[in-house]
Order: C-alpha cells, then sequence, then structure tokens
C-alpha cells in the first residue's frame, strides 16, 4: 500500500492498520496484526499438521502444488486486481514479475522436487567403496517462517512457500503490512489446490509479528526484504541455531564496454532501472560506461528515457511508487546527488495529486560521494558514471557494501565472462539483467550485505531439508577389522592402508 495509517485497536488489543492504494488513494481494506499469541498458536496448529503432510510421498506433495495452476487460472483476475490495488503496477508488469512468474514457479518446482527430494545413492571413494553403501535422504525441517516483501509480493510469497512445502514442510507466511493481500493470494491459492489450512498459513502483521515468528519455534526462516531487517533476523535466528536464507538488497552495477551493443544497452538501462518502478532488488541503480563512448551511449539513454510513460492506467510504462516511505528515499537520494554536483537531465519530481508518481530520472555525472551511487534508492533513476576504462569500472562496481547481481555489456562473450568472474556479485548477466531470477535452475542469491544462502536451483529446494546420510554395511560381518581387540591383524591392516595406498599413484584410484 502507498499509505498506510493506524486505526484504534481491537476490543482484544490488537494492532489494525488501514490501508490506501497509491495509484489512487483510495482505501482498499485493512489488516489486523497477529500478536504473540496469535503467532503461537498457528505455529502449534503447524507443527501438528506438518507430520500427516511430511508423511506423504513427494509426488502426492507434487501434484496439489501443480493443481494449484489450474486454481490461478482461474482466480487470476482477481489476483491482478489485488496486486495493481495495492501497489499501482501497470498490468504488464502484474503480468510479467508475477503471474508468469508464479505459473513457472508452480510448473518448475512440482516437477522438479520428486527428481530433487528422492532418496540419492552416492558412490563412495577409496577402501570404503566395496564395504558400505550410502543414501542421503531429505528430511524436512518442520515449520518453515516466510517473510516477504512489498515490491513482488505475490511472486515472491508463491516461490519460498512452494518449495517448503514441497519439502514436506508447513508454512506459516508474514507478508509485508504493505502488500498484505497480493501476498495472501499465494495462501489462498495452493489452499484451494488442497494444501490443508494448517499446513499452510498467513499472517498479517508488522514488523512484530515477524519478530514473533522468528522467535516463536519454527525451524527455519525465509526472508525477503531490507538489509537492517535481515540482520536482525539472523542475529535471532543464531541465537537460536535454527537456519535462515536471506535474500536482502542490492545496488546493482552495469558496466557498458567500448565494444558493447549501444542500442541494446541503452534500452536495456532504462528498463533494468525503471521497470517495476524500480522496485527490484536486483534491478540496475548504478552505471559505469566506458568514457570512449559515454557520450553516444548518454545521448541514447536521454532519449529512451524522455519516451517513457509513467502513470496510471494501462497506457503508461512506470506506475505508482508503492509506498510513501519509499518515495521520500527517492527524492532524498536524488537531492542528495544534484547537490554533490549530478547533473539531472531529465524528470526528477516527485507528483502526489491523487496518487504517489516519481518522473523517470536520467542523471549523470554521479560519483561514490552521493547516496544515489552507495545507499539502494529503489526508484525510477537511471545513474550513469563515466569511468575510464573496464578496470575502473571493475573497480567502482566492487566499491559497495551490497553484491546481489551485476550486468556486464560487451560484444565479447570471453571478455564478459572474464569481467564477470572479477565481480562482487552474487549473479551477473551478460547484456541482460534481472531475468536471472527467473533462470529458477540458477542458485540465486548475494553476497556481502546481500544476503545469505540461495533462494532457487536445486541447492534452495533441499535447503528447506535435512540432509540426512544414511550409510549401509555391504557384507554384515560379525566385526569391522579396526574394531577391538585391538592386535597385529589390526596394526597390519591399517599401516597396509597407508603404505600401499596413500603412499603410491593407487591413492589417485581411490578419489
Amino acid at each position: 500500500m502507498a499509505i498506510l495509517e493506524a486505526l484504534a485497536p481491537t476490543a482484544e488489543g490488537r494492532k489494525r492498520i488501514a490501508l490506501k492504494s497509491p495509484a489512487t488513494l483510495e482505501p482498499v481494506g485493512e489488516i489486523v496484526c497477529a500478536d504473540a499469541q496469535d503467532v503461537a498458536d498457528a505455529i502449534a496448529r503447524a507443527k501438528k499438521a506438518q507430520r500427516e503432510w511430511a508423511a506423504r510421498p513427494v509426488k502426492e506433495r507434487a501434484a496439489i502444488v501443480e493443481r494449484a495452476i489450474e486454481v490461478l487460472k482461474r482466480r487470476q483476475e482477481e489476483v491482478i486486481a489485488t496486486i495493481r490495488a495495492e501497489t499501482g503496477k501497470t498490468r504488464p508488469e502484474v503480468l510479467a514479475i508475477e503471474l508468469v512468474a508464479s505459473y513457472d514457479f508452480l510448473n518448475y518446482w512440482s516437477g522438479r522436487a520428486p527428481k530433487d527430494l528422492a532418496d540419492e545413492k552416492r558412490p563412495l571413494h577409496g577402501y570404503l567403496k566395496p564395504l558400505k553403501k550410502l543414501i542421503v535422504h531429505y528430511k524436512p525441517l518442520g515449520v518453515v517462517g516466510v517473510i516477504t516483501p512489498w515490491n513482488g509480493p505475490f511472486a515472491l510469497a508463491m516461490n519460498s512457500t512452494v518449495q517448503a512445502l514441497l519439502a514436506g514442510n508447513a508454512v506459516i507466511l508474514k507478508p509485508s503490512e504493505v502488500t498484505p493481500h497480493s501476498s495472501a493470494w499465494a495462501v489462498k491459492i495452493l489452499q484451494e489446490a488442497g494444501v490443508p489450512e494448517d499446513v499452510v498459513q498467513v499472517l498479517y502483521g508488522d514488523g512484530e509479528t515477524g519478530a514473533a515468528l522468528v522467535r516463536g519455534g519454527v525451524n527455519k526462516i525465509a526472508f525477503t526484504g531490507s538489509v537492517p531487517t535481515g540482520k536482525k533476523i539472523a542475529a535471532a535466528c543464531a541465537e537460536q541455531l535454527v537456519p535462515c536464507t536471506l535474500e536482502l538488497g542490492g545496488k546493482d552495477a552495469m558496466i557498458v564496454c567500448a565494444d558493447a551493443n549501444l542500442e541494446r544497452a541503452a534500452n536495456a538501462a532504462v528498463f533494468l532501472s525503471m521497470f517495476n518502478s524500480g522496485h527490484v532488488c536486483m534491478g540496475t541503480e548504478r552505471i559505469y560506461v566506458v568514457e570512449e563512448i559515454a557520450d553516444e551511449f548518454i545521448r541514447k539513454v536521454e532519449e529512451k528515457t524522455r519516451a517513457v510513460r509513467f502513470g496510471r492506467g494501462d497506457e503508461v510504462d512506470v506506475g505508482a511508487i508503492f509506498w510513501d516511505r519509499q518515495l521520500t528515499i527517492i527524492e532524498k537520494h536524488l537531492e542528495d546527488a544534484v547537490n554533490k554536483g549530478a547533473t539531472l537531465r531529465v524528470g526528477g519530481r516527485a507528483h502526489r495529486d491523487g496518487g504517489i508518481f516519481f518522473e523517470p530520472t536520467l542523471v549523470t555525472d554521479v560519483n561514490h560521494d552521493m547516496s544515489l551511487m552507495n545507499e539502494e534508492t529503489f526508484g525510477p533513476i537511471v545513474a550513469i558514471q563515466r569511468v575510464r576504462d573496464e578496470e575502473h569500472a571493475i573497480e567502482l562496481a566492487n566499491d559497495c557494501k551490497y553484491g546481489l547481481s551485476a550486468s556486464v555489456f560487451t560484444s565479447d562473450p570471453k571478455k564478459a565472462v572474464a569481467i564477470a568472474k572479477r565481480l562482487e556479485a552474487g549473479s551477473v548477466c551478460i547484456n541482460d539483467g534481472e531475468v536471472i531470477y527467473g533462470v529458477l535452475e540458477a542458485p540465486f542469491g548475494g553476497v556481502k550485505e546481500s544476503g545469505l544462502g540461495r533462494v532457487n536451483g536445486t541447492d534452495a529446494l533441499r535447503s528447506f531439508c535435512h540432509a540426512q546420510p544414511i550409510l549401509l554395511d555391504r557384507w554384515n560381518l560379525d566385526r569391522e577389522s579396526i574394531w577391538y581387540p585391538f592386535g597385529p591383524d589390526t596394526l597390519k591392516a591399517l599401516e597396509g592402508t597407508i603404505k600401499y595406498i596413500f603412499w603410491t599413484p593407487i591413492r589417485k584410484l581411490m578419489r
């Protein structure tokens, strides 16, 4: 929601929050915040229900998740309407970010889970190979708390929730109080598909509700959101020895090399900086362009920025700013940059008449003394800095506390990969950006202050499990050669193992 307004508490003392659309400022509902007892009760129900859910075969759980595709198909227009009311997104943005992505999550993970979570026979190395057999079993953790943000409220809730459910866990979703009803649709759709109500639940609330969930006895937290909140969650989880996955903020850099396709790079610069009103953690927030092509690149970007339409309705490219607090941050960062010498070439103004919007904006002559280049802005701003060469670009790209993703634009694939490997970023796209989150095979996640763990790929799915190794004996002998009592044969066997295996080239065959 654009505007949050505290209302009088309920008779039981629970907080109430009224919500208004950022596109129209019209009321779109309210929520009652779950208190600590509500959280405790939900966790207790989830723990009880999870045992039966985990006992079902993975294929059965996957079939239920796959059925959610048909439910979403029936409910699609309702979901779109809720998201647009709460966020002010354009319809293409809702379809691309929320719907296409969510359909893909349901389809992909329901197909992968039976393979990725099946008992895995792993070959052994060395002298144990003829003696033992190893099976790795993926056991569900129990109850997972999923805490999601306001910028991709439906899709981000769906992705983590589906992975956790397929792994055999129960899930309690705590969506952002800014876009609660959009996220809640993920739970409704999964329940309608057949996931038991106590296995997947939603709790509305603010930070206090989230804190109660983190400390309520769950078995994992999957959090997507800000760095400060992520650090608090990490500290709380560490105290309890509870695992957590943190997908946090970014300040993603784009490097434009001298041999780049400038038309593509300019189109990408505008789109990747402004898509979803700039509210994308892996969106482009810093652009470094090599000096020899900078003038032409900036000319193209300026032309394309001026053509971007913003406002409400279906005839625009960029919709509302989702939250009034974010608009304040955007204005503050831009003002700081201009005061420190940045050149404002296009846009730069907020519009608050009947909604909250920010003009598509282009600034150049920026540097790292400006908040616009070192703090997450999360707005529709293209910020371009000239650099001497590619080495200078790499240096500046890495001069940042964030490290979520980055992009490199060049016509030389070998150079692109070489630069990518030197960037301190969780992932890198060549001649593209943002799409990496939709590549579900890729282990997406950040380095530095951009997070811990991975949210996609087989590693992410299995992170909702305990990988339990089970070692079986092949021969069922009465005793092993190194068991008590020790004797001459024991020493002979051990010394022979060292002498004839590890002191000879045979050891290479035993790897």
